[in-house]
């Protein structure tokens, strides 16, 4: 069987998750998984009742404004640009609805153009009352273009990828509700990062996969593969963080956490974020090799197992070489920021590299990136050693025909 043939074989399992398997067989994968995933679902479930946090936490305890402060909404009306008074806005919230009044615009807004019309959010200051300019722009009004951004990724995923899609929405909502409800409650109420990763990570496992896409031997063999890659890539977040000494004060956001969690270590928060960050690249692989390994063996039972381990392995090296780089461009992406300032100052690359800064950023994708690369494999030997090799060949019906 020829490599696109193999690679062919993995999207349409990817697809319709299928398996030409006979009885005994399907009976026997059933039973193998089982017996690895019903224990780690019954210690997922035992996690979040024993870390799910009780009684009230402090989220949404510190107000936004002190006294003499408030948050109203506006409308822009013109844009004089006057020293102080940059903009006019109309007010559509608080006492003053339906005035115009000036609001001042901090420099680094007004080098982007500042759209009349636009709703805004400003802070009123009673005591600029005194100076004629109460009024300070605070952001953008944004929810109605993100909610449009919002409908239109779900209406374009329904109508391509139809209710298999929408069901992967519906696990990535229900995952987000997990990070929401007991990921960061956890975290503020002093629970250990590594173990509120370890169980928010697993129960968003479970219901992302078999959301999106289905239960079944197929999903369920990358479900382990999945596992696996997690445990690896806990490992060596643990290790790479306390062996390269990262302090979790990379950032700007590192230093308001240990204001705000005196308590919290923060190295031991970072280790949970290398964990959390690369659950999506590490079950789309895992998904894939499931596929190839399941769909190559109903092509033809007869092959041997390490025959089609070395065939399947043939797609996974694809996946290892595109998606290696899509872990680094997407941090690259998202640290680019960090990158241009850390980039001004004049040092040497390797003291750039091992910055605090770049080099958490540099061991999140590392680490990601090997339990990535160690999941293919692994799961691929798992997909393999379930399958039993037949003597007889036996072709597997076309879809929609029945075996004689």
């Amino acid at each position: 069987m020829g490599r696109h043939a193999v690679h062919g074989a993995a999207t349409h399992a990817h697809a319709h998750g299928e398996l030409a398997l006979d009885g005994g067989e399907r009976r026997r994968a059933r039973v193998v998984l089982a017996a690895i995933v019903l224990p780690l679902l019954i210690a997922t479930v035992v996690g979040l009742v024993a870390l799910w946090p009780r009684g009230d936490t402090i989220a949404g305890s510190v107000d936004m404004t002190a006294s003499g402060y408030s948050f109203e909404t506006a409308r822009i009306t013109a844009v004089p640009l006057t020293p102080g008074a940059e903009i006019e806005a109309e007010l559509l919230t608080g006492e003053g609805a339906g005035q115009v009044v000036p609001v001042a615009v901090a420099p680094e807004v007004l080098r982007e153009d500042i759209p009349v019309g636009a709703e805004i959010t400003v802070l009123f200051d009673v005591a600029g009352l005194a100076t004629g300019v109460p009024f300070t722009f605070v952001d953008y009004v944004r929810e109605v273009p993100l909610l449009l951004l919002a409908a239109a990724y779900v209406v374009l995923v329904g109508l391509v990828a139809r209710w298999r899609g929408l069901a992967a929405i519906v696990g990535l909502a229900t995952s987000l509700a997990v990070v929401g409800l007991f990921v960061l409650p956890a975290l503020m109420s002093g629970t250990s990062p590594l173990l509120v990763a370890l169980v928010g990570s697993s129960a968003m496992m479970f219901v992302a996969v078999y959301l999106a896409h289905g239960i079944s031997i197929r999903t369920t063999t990358a479900l382990v593969g999945t596992f696996v890659g997690l445990a690896v890539t806990t490992g060596l977040a643990l290790w790479s963080a306390d062996a390269t000494r990262l302090l979790g004060t990379g950032s700007e956001e590192g230093y308001l956490v240990a204001g705000t969690f005196g308590e919290m270590s923060l190295r031991a928060l970072l280790v949970c974020g290398f964990v959390i960050a690369g659950l999506g690249a590490l079950n789309d692989v895992t998904i894939t090799q499931a596929s190839a390994v399941w769909e190559l063996h109903a092509a033809d039972p007869s092959v041997p197992r390490r025959r089609v381990f070395a065939r399947a392995m043939r797609i996974g090296r694809d996946h290892i070489a595109s998606t290696v780089y899509t872990l680094a461009f997407a941090y690259v992406g998202a640290a680019l920021p960090m990158l241009l300032v850390s980039s001004i100052y004049d040092r040497n690359p390797v003291q750039f590299a091992t910055s605090g800064a770049v080099a958490e950023e540099l061991v999140r994708t590392l680490v990601s990136s090997i339990g990535l690369v160690l999941a293919i494999p692994v799961t691929t030997a798992i997909a393999a050693a379930l399958v039993r090799t037949s003597r007889r060949v036996r072709v597997a019906p076309p879809v929609g025909e029945s075996s004689p």
